[in-house]
């Protein structure tokens, strides 16, 4: 019905100061995160088998024991404790985030994950990734954190903008210098993939992870472009894998899988039983 946006904006407003633990989905159930309707009303629910499915099957899919982990995008943190499950404690997981309020959830959720010794560490770092270092303006949106973005990027499901911040930036190569290479990278980056994606171009062609994205439709062809020219094989993260083909533009849900290079005897890794 057409008065169920309105309603939906309001119970969110009304419940964005309610923080609750809740239990990530299987397989990942043993471990539990902080999360709040800033995240989208969803979290609010007792449980997050539904939150997000495709999201936990891909890293059931692509994050094996000793995984290296980068989170680009992390909001509430859905994607980074699965994969900290996932990564066990043989592994490491980076979540980057800029909104300084959803950098302290993340801690929270943290903390709570250290007193479980067979995961990963997860270290967060609250700065925006894009095509080049410095400073960026992030706007906070009015509807819910999750919709926040930078400056020029975005959609128009954030109901305006509740105020603006002055953010680090750091390209996907300089972190390479600090931190150690992902062997899996997911972005969710509200419209703004392309340009995190141009400032890994030494990752993409070196080191070259896995690629998890959440592509926005006009940049469905440029990220797709961009990683072709790189040799990933795209295929739709949200189809079944057996189903799955390779595609020249970047869905929705774009899973880039690197191609073995010509003349090099490194594969391209297969997914995790």
């Amino acid at each position: 019905m057409a008065h169920r946006p309105a309603v939906r904006r309001v119970a969110e407003r009304l419940t964005h100061r309610l923080v609750v633990p809740r239990r990530l989905p299987p397989p990942f159930e043993k471990t539990r995160i902080y999360v709040s309707s800033e995240g989208g009303l969803k979290y609010l629910r007792p449980s997050l088998s539904d939150a997000d499915t495709m999201l936990t099957n891909l890293v059931a899919e692509v994050v094996r024991p000793g995984s290296v982990v980068w989170d680009v995008g992390a909001n509430v943190g859905l994607f980074t404790f699965a994969a900290a499950c996932a990564a066990t404690a043989s592994g490491t997981v980076v979540a980057f985030e800029p909104d300084t309020w959803m950098v302290e959830l993340l801690r929270r959720s943290a903390r709570l994950a250290e007193r479980a010794a067979d995961r990963a560490a997860v270290e967060i770092v609250p700065a925006a990734v894009c095509v080049s270092v410095g400073l960026e303006r992030f706007q906070v949106a009015s509807r819910n954190r999750a919709t926040s973005h930078l400056a020029g990027f975005g959609n128009n499901q954030t109901g305006g903008t509740r105020y603006a911040q002055l953010v680090p930036a750091f390209t996907l190569d300089h972190l390479l210098a600090h931190l150690p290479a992902p062997d899996v990278l997911k972005i969710d980056v509200e419209g703004a993939e392309q340009t995190v994606l141009q400032g890994g171009s030494r990752m993409l062609a070196e080191v070259r992870p896995t690629v998890i994205c959440e592509v926005a439709a006009p940049n469905s062809d440029p990220v797709g472009a961009l990683l072709r020219a790189q040799g990933y094989r795209i295929v739709d993260g949200g189809l079944a894998p057996t189903a799955r083909r390779p595609l020249a533009s970047a869905p929705w849900s774009t899973l880039a899988v690197p191609e073995p290079l010509a003349g090099s005897d490194r594969l391209a890794p297969e997914p995790a039983a």
